[in-house]
This record gives C-alpha cells, sequence and structure tokens, in this order.
C-alpha cells in the first residue's frame, strides 16, 4: 500500500501534466540519438555508483540518491519530459558517464533531449532521479505509477528491481 505522501506526489504531478498537456503546442521536437563521446572536450561525466538497501544493489548518482528508469521509455530516448520531468528530473551530464564501484562502464551510455542536454542511459534506460527522494538510499518512486507507465530502481546489471508485492 502506497502512503498518504507517495499518493499526494503522484496527484500533484498527474495535475500538472494535464495542465502541460491543455497549454502543449504542436512545435516539431528534435529528435535524439544515443552515443557515449559526443561531449566538449575535457568535459567531465557524471560518476554513476552503486548502494543496497532493502530492496538489494541498485544504481545511484554522485549525490547517493536513487536511480530509475521509466517502463514507458522503449529505446534510449527519454519520453518523459515537461511536468514529469519536474518530478522524475533525468541525470544529465557534460561529458561521458563514469562506472563507479559496482557499475559496468559497457552498459552506460546517454541520450540527447529535447533541450539539448545529454541524459545518462544505463543498459538502454534513460535514468532519472524522484523529486520525492530527499537524501542519498532513498527509494520513494520504487514502483510508482506515474505518467502513464511504472517507476522502477535499476540493478547494476541493467533491469528493474520490482519491491516486493507491487
Amino acid at each position: 500500500m502506497r502512503s498518504n505522501f507517495h499518493k499526494a506526489i503522484v496527484v500533484v504531478v498527474t495535475m500538472g501534466l494535464l495542465a502541460a498537456a491543455c497549454s502543449k503546442s504542436s512545435t516539431p521536437r528534435p529528435s535524439s540519438s544515443t552515443t557515449t563521446s559526443s561531449s566538449p572536450a575535457g568535459a567531465q561525466g557524471v560518476s554513476i555508483g552503486a548502494a543496497s538497501a532493502s530492496l538489494g544493489t541498485f544504481l545511484v548518482g554522485p549525490d547517493g540518491k536513487s536511480l530509475y528508469l521509466f517502463e514507458a521509455d522503449t529505446s534510449a530516448r527519454s519520453v518523459c519530459s515537461g511536468v514529469c520531468a519536474q518530478g522524475w528530473p533525468p541525470i544529465t551530464t557534460d561529458g561521458p558517464p563514469v562506472a563507479g564501484s559496482g557499475v559496468m562502464q559497457s552498459l552506460l551510455s546517454t541520450s540527447s533531449r529535447d533541450d539539448g542536454t545529454r541524459q545518462v542511459v544505463y543498459n538502454g534506460h534513460p535514468l532519472y532521479y524522484f523529486a520525492g527522494d530527499t537524501k542519498a538510499g532513498e527509494t520513494n518512486g520504487e514502483g510508482l505509477e506515474a505518467f502513464g507507465a511504472g517507476w522502477d530502481v535499476v540493478r547494476p546489471a541493467g533491469s528493474k528491481i520490482e519491491k516486493p508485492g507491487a
């Protein structure tokens, strides 16, 4: 059973998405590509690590906060933007992402977002933080359904972790 906090976050984010959809323009969006090395020379990449908690071992950003995949992403190109990206901020980088302890460098890449930033991708999954995680090690977004699909933390092997009972 989800806590009231999680339900409130989902309701607020969903309401924002509906408002954004009502005012969305029909401007064409640039296409996206996946790469591992199209960053400016000398740009430093973000470090992706691993942490362990009751759910198991999962990916974390350089700040120790949990990283999630969005089940609606069917390729390395993110489908989460606008209000979705406010609730689920993408982890971006200026250089090639760097594998920390327990993370496989061969599974790391990046993908261009519509705003021109480079999102970190792991095993073909664009990675996101959850706005409801306020400190390292929290997994408040695990198993939530928002923006039409589920959100799950990611194992270092590249697959999602499903919360028991989800």
